[in-house]
């Protein structure tokens, strides 16, 4: 696709360009950020989402602030606490702190350093997308009836999600490209419905024929047989394989080992966490109730109804048929001890 979710500007002064996804599909309109307070918000408000996509930011946005620490006057502590902001912005996400971790060894060399390794975060995003694509791709044909199949999304996993490409949609292009998708059932994914406006968009750009269903229509599908596979992302994955994603993954997941159809996880290896022994360690983020008992500002509850409102659910492993990152493909439920470590080298199968 023609657009760039996360880019560095340089013309202008150190910001980060970033693609506003709370005005999609009506809008194309960017947020460019030449600050701490911009880049959390964008954050929070899911402006920029997705967790690939939130690693380039962290790693770009600690640049932003070491350029406004120039400008203010910050000491080492000021900078420090600002970089800190932005590394928590969102909890549950691994890969918004890794990349922020990635980067701050070499605050001591200067901006320039900075901003290198952060490029390099971006390319490396990218090539591990489309190599998992293609991992991804290989397996599910292996398993799947030999023909185009019906997929279901759940939540937005494309370019939108990541620097370029995608994880799970990326999948489904590499499938697309082969000629072997039929169909799409695109999960509208509540809150903020970024399977409908986000997904639906890039599936649309693509030429890839969809469905957008209800999330609550997912399960039936799925046993009712409209479905060959079902692939969603990750936001972290524990070492056991227990993984943490947009909330209604696990209902999926549980839909699909009744059906004996293949639910895979595909993210890049950044999103694996080995400092996380499993699912019960993933802080699970709370989000305001307005998005549940409102829309677009209208109550949609009477007033003063409290809400549940996850962003995310914990997958166990033993649900999990597959987990595809770019270094290869673990089988959580064909293992169930299994513990995920560092692979030898990229595209050989995780242990």
């Amino acid at each position: 696709m023609a657009f760039k979710t996360v880019q560095w500007l340089d013309e202008s002064g150190p910001a980060v360009r970033l693609l506003d996804q709370t005005r999609l599909p009506g809008e194309e309109a960017y947020i460019d950020a030449a600050d701490v307070d911009t880049l959390v918000s964008a954050i929070r408000r899911l402006a920029v989402r997705g967790a690939p996509a939130l690693g380039a930011v962290g790693a770009l946005g600690v640049v932003v602030a070491l350029a406004q620490g120039a400008r203010e006057g910050w000491d080492d502590a000021r900078l420090h606490h600002e970089i800190g902001r932005l590394r928590e912005a969102r909890p549950t996400a691994v890969n918004l702190a890794w990349a922020v971790d990635r980067v701050l060894p070499l605050i001591a060399e200067g901006p320039a350093a900075v901003l290198a390794e952060a490029r390099r975060v971006l390319a490396e995003d990218e090539a591990a997308n489309r190599q998992l694509a293609k991992l991804g791709a290989d397996w599910l044909v292996a398993r799947c009836p030999p023909r185009p199949l019906r997929l279901l999304t759940h939540c937005n996993t494309g370019t939108l999600a990541t620097t370029a490409w995608g994880t799970a949609l990326g999948v489904v292009r590499e499938l697309h490209g082969r000629g072997l998708v039929e169909l799409v059932h695109v999960d509208e994914t509540r809150p903020l419905l970024q399977g409908a406006r986000l997904t639906a968009w890039e599936l649309a750009a693509d030429g890839i024929d969809h469905v957008v269903q209800v999330d609550s229509a997912a399960p039936g599908a799925i046993l009712r047989g409209l479905v060959d596979a079902v692939l969603i992302g990750a936001d972290r994955i524990a070492a056991n394989g227990d993984t943490a994603n947009k909330v209604g993954s696990v209902g999926l997941a549980l839909a699909c080992a009744d059906a004996g159809v293949p639910f895979v996880v595909a993210a890049p290896w950044s999103t694996v966490d080995l400092a996380t022994p499993d699912g019960t360690a993933i802080t699970i983020e709370e989000r305001d109730a307005a998005e549940v008992t409102a829309l677009a500002g209208v109550p949609t509850a009477p007033a003063g109804t409290r809400a549940f409102n996850p962003a995310f659910d914990v997958t166990p492993a033993r649900l999990v048929d597959a987990i595809v990152t770019e270094r290869g493909v673990a089988e959580p439920k064909r293992r169930p001890d299994m513990r995920l470590t560092e692979p030898a080298a990229p595209g050989r199968t995780a242990p």
